[in-house]
């Protein structure tokens, strides 16, 4: 049952195939060590945002991971993937946005366009 403009979902449903994120740049030039330390501070920041530590960790393992182990550990985790490049995310119960902002995927085996 449903809306009455729903349809049906094909195949698995909820499971949604992630991909690479676009390339990101950066407004200004960076270097690697200023990208790291960026990365480093979203980590250390976003569970105090909301959403339980567990599935930030499954987050930033997948956004560390090639995409076959990062579709894995978010099926695993219980990743609800809104966006296929994990950009937006929630936790199984649905209730905490868990975005994934583009820095943080560039040095998991995925490029960035700017020279670092």
């Amino acid at each position: 049952m449903g809306c009455a403009g729903s349809t049906p979902a094909k195949g698995d449903g909820n499971v949604k195939k992630i991909r690479k994120p676009k390339p990101w740049k950066h407004p200004q030039p960076i270097t690697k060590s200023q990208l790291v330390q960026m990365r480093e501070e979203f980590w250390d920041t976003a569970p105090h945002y909301g959403g339980r530590k567990e599935i930030w960790d499954a987050l930033r393992a997948a956004a560390e991971a090639d995409l076959t182990l990062a579709q894995a550990i978010v099926d695993s985790a219980g990743v609800i993937v809104q966006n296929a490049d994990l950009t937006i995310c929630y936790d199984e119960r649905g209730i905490y946005l868990l975005c994934l902002i583009k820095y943080i995927q560039v040095l998991g085996g995925w490029k960035i366009k700017q020279k670092i």
